[in-house]
C-alpha cells in the first residue's frame, strides 16, 4: 500500500504568519530606535540614519518574495 497523502502549503497563509513573526521581531527594534531618536532630538544630533532604519523596519512586512525558501529567510 502506498501513501497517497500530500502536504500542501498555503503560501498566502505562510506570508501572513511570516508578517506576524516579523512584527513581533521588529517591535523591540522600533522601540530602541524611538529612544535613539528622542536622544538625538534632545542633543540636536542628526536623525537621518535613525529615520531610515525606522522606515526599513516598517517596510519589513511588505513581503514581495515568491518562494517558500525566500519567505523562510526573512528577518527584521
Amino acid at each position: 500500500m502506498g501513501d497517497d497523502s500530500v502536504i500542501t502549503i498555503n503560501f498566502d497563509k505562510a506570508v501572513e504568519i511570516t508578517q506576524s513573526r516579523l512584527r513581533a521581531e521588529r517591535k523591540p527594534l522600533l522601540e530602541a530606535q524611538d529612544v535613539l531618536f528622542q536622544r538625538a532630538l534632545e542633543s540636536g544630533a542628526d536623525t537621518k540614519a535613525i529615520v531610515a532604519e525606522k522606515q526599513r523596519l516598517r517596510d519589513i512586512t511588505k513581503i514581495s518574495v515568491t518562494t517558500l525558501d525566500e519567505l523562510k529567510g526573512l528577518s527584521a
